[in-house]
């Protein structure tokens, strides 16, 4: 029996916990969405449309093939709500949470668990710090429904408009990007109605942007009292690449994109369609009628995201960083990449090369099957394949005509991308056997 238990513990590694966590919500959330409860016509839902809504929620994504506001019940969008809160927060943190609270002792098994779904830097402490998260999350999402709430009471009235507040607020903290704006234009047209709505765009943007730059990054700031100069690497690639990222394309969207569209709502949608692809999937604007380089952009901005250990996914902020400044380096024939009169190790310069690698063939190959099987351009399939791995929930359209196939490819594609390609990587690894040995080294000329 002792045996057994151990044979278990060492099989349920920290990397597996996250694996097996998210899907033990995702075929929960499924099971609970194929209710006749959950709907609004109190009929069932075929159980892969719930799998796929339920891994959309609980991966914080966005892409549906149902309308959230017409198709779903009450209790449907409560379920859809819990899903985007225990998704952002993270399973392994809702668990630890639920300690706390409850009192129980956290062991070790689940501080290394914690600290891999955080991407906590040190294992001390980390108790702490998801008390702190917990905190700061309620915190911000209460802060950003009061926001929201006088524009939707004065929409919805009082009460509708409490529960739109705080449903959108989570969301979009949790960069789920889900909404209930169907009752107002219709199905899937998201926050086009607020398109010239500055408050709206403003509050819904900082949610994003909090949310998707991690607790420890502003855990960080707040310690050292917002000084640059005392920050530690990763918080500065952060905000650095993150300026950049905010910057370049609402440049590219305000002189190209949106020219023909009125100064004020040029402005905002030129901002909003920045923010958005980091993996909220809010949207102002129809991108099923943008320019074609208008959707590449997009397309990169996605599969970027945000920052580690936040509630965004994508290839994350500092994977791109890092990858720009060793290519930087090789090109300068240094040996050492360098930042912000840092080193960067190279271990970490090899996972960032293996996820970017990684994400890229997933990309291709999802974007191939799409196009073929749906009988649609590049584009659009890529699109839809950047919003999935990316948890974004953008789309030109095309989600819910998508046969059975093409969802099962998303599923996947939202799963693996929100709990992180190395994750999955290092759970499967594990199982292998050690290298013990090297084989003989051969000069090999690239490029």
């Amino acid at each position: 029996m002792t045996k057994l238990r151990i044979l278990v513990q060492d099989f349920m590694n920290s990397f597996r916990t996250i694996l097996l966590g998210f899907l033990a919500l995702i075929l929960c959330g499924a099971g609970l969405l194929c209710l006749p409860a959950a709907t609004a016509t109190h009929q069932s839902v075929p159980f892969l449309n719930a799998l796929f809504t339920s891994t959309s929620a609980a991966c914080v994504t966005g892409l549906v093939v149902y309308d959230t506001a017409t198709q779903w019940s009450f209790f449907g969008r409560t379920v859809i709500l819990i899903l985007i809160q225990v998704g952002g927060l993270g399973v392994v943190t809702a668990f630890i949470a639920t300690m706390i609270l409850t009192g129980k002792r956290i062991g070790l098994m689940q501080r290394i668990a914690m600290q891999d779904a955080v991407s906590a830097p040190q294992l001390g402490g980390i108790v702490r710090f998801t008390a702190f998260f917990l905190k700061a999350t309620f915190i911000i999402e209460f802060i950003g429904a009061l926001l929201l709430l006088p524009v939707f009471a004065r929409d919805f009235g009082f009460v509708k408009g409490l529960g739109f507040a705080v449903f959108h607020s989570v969301s979009a903290f949790c960069n789920a990007g889900f909404d209930l704006m169907g009752v107002v234009r219709g199905p899937f047209t998201s926050l086009t109605t607020y398109a010239d709505n500055a408050w709206i765009n403003i509050v819904i943007s900082l949610l994003i942007i909090i949310g998707g730059a991690g607790f420890l990054t502003w855990r960080d700031l707040i310690e050292n009292k917002f000084k640059f100069q005392g920050l530690r690497l990763q918080t500065k690639l952060i905000l650095a690449t993150t300026a950049v990222l905010l910057t370049v394309p609402f440049i590219y969207f305000f002189f190209l994109e949106f020219d023909a569209v009125p100064m004020k709502e040029r402005v905002l949608m030129s901002m909003f369609q920045t923010v958005t692809p980091r993996t909220a999937g809010f949207n102002t604007a129809d991108f099923g009628v943008m320019k074609e380089g208008t959707l590449l952009i997009t397309v990169l901005l996605m599969m970027i995201g945000g920052a580690p250990g936040s509630t965004a996914g994508g290839i994350k902020i500092t994977t791109i960083a890092v990858i720009f400044l060793s290519a930087r380096t090789y090109m300068k024939g240094r040996e050492n990449t360098n930042a912000f009169r840092r080193r960067i190790e190279p271990a970490a310069i090899h996972n960032a090369y293996t996820l970017f690698v990684l994400y890229l063939l997933l990309l291709i190959a999802g974007t191939i099957v799409l196009s073929e099987v749906e009988d649609i351009s590049i584009m659009p399939a890529m699109f839809e394949c950047a919003s999935a791995l990316g948890t974004v929930g953008l789309t030109t359209g095309i989600t819910p005509g998508l046969s059975t196939v093409s969802k099962i490819i998303l599923i996947f594609f939202m799963y693996f991308g929100r709990v992180g390609g190395l994750t999955l990587t290092y759970s499967i690894v594990s199982l292998t056997k050690k290298e013990t040995s090297k084989l003989p080294a051969e000069k090999l000329t690239v490029g």
